[in-house]
């Protein structure tokens, strides 16, 4: 795949790379202690996180936003299900920093992670949103994304049950993905 590089205002996002990881585990972190954006309580580990993120690396799938020199956010994309008949749906997820929200950082991330799974030939991209996210459903309806519905209490945590909405976004512009017939 070829790297991917964006600029937004003084945010610039590149492919991730190893060294990354303990940034990334830090915004993964500070979200499952303070948020609702990842359904777990269990922080990763260093050893989980970098495992984590060289699955990633492997499929050429994540990113990382640089800002005023430090890792502001990230982003990758993965299966969306294990199944060989879902290997053309793909799921994103995007962290940004606290202290970088609204400041273009999800969008720079966003714009990256559709650019490079057009490129790697996958058909939809899913995004799974705690219902009540009202800016990462915002960020992604700006980039088309679609609602595709919402699966009430599906989810637990900090003591609330929690809905998820479902949003979808189509990825190749003619329509055909590779090994199906259009017939």
């Amino acid at each position: 795949m070829n790297p991917i590089y964006e600029r937004s205002g003084t945010v610039t996002v590149r492919p991730a790379r190893p060294g990354d990881a303990e940034a990334v585990r830090a915004i993964r972190n500070d979200a499952i202690e303070h948020s609702t954006a990842l359904w777990t309580s269990t922080p990763q580990s260093p050893a989980e996180a970098t495992a984590w993120l060289a699955a990633h690396l492997a499929r050429g799938s994540a990113f990382v936003a640089e800002a005023d020199g430090e890792v502001a956010g990230f982003a990758v994309y993965g299966p969306w299900r294990e199944l060989d008949g879902y290997r053309f749906t793909v799921e994103d997820s995007i962290y940004v920093r606290a202290e970088r929200h609204g400041l273009g950082v999800g969008s720079a991330l966003l714009a990256a992670l559709v650019t490079a799974a057009r490129e790697a030939g996958h058909h939809v991209m899913i995004a799974g949103i705690e219902a009540e996210n009202t800016a990462s459903v915002r960020l992604h309806r700006r980039f088309g994304f679609e609602h595709a519905g919402t699966v009430r209490e599906v989810g637990v945590k900090f003591g609330r049950r929690l809905d998820l909405t479902l949003m979808r976004l189509p990825l190749d512009r003619d329509g055909n993905t590779p090994g199906c017939r259009t017939d």
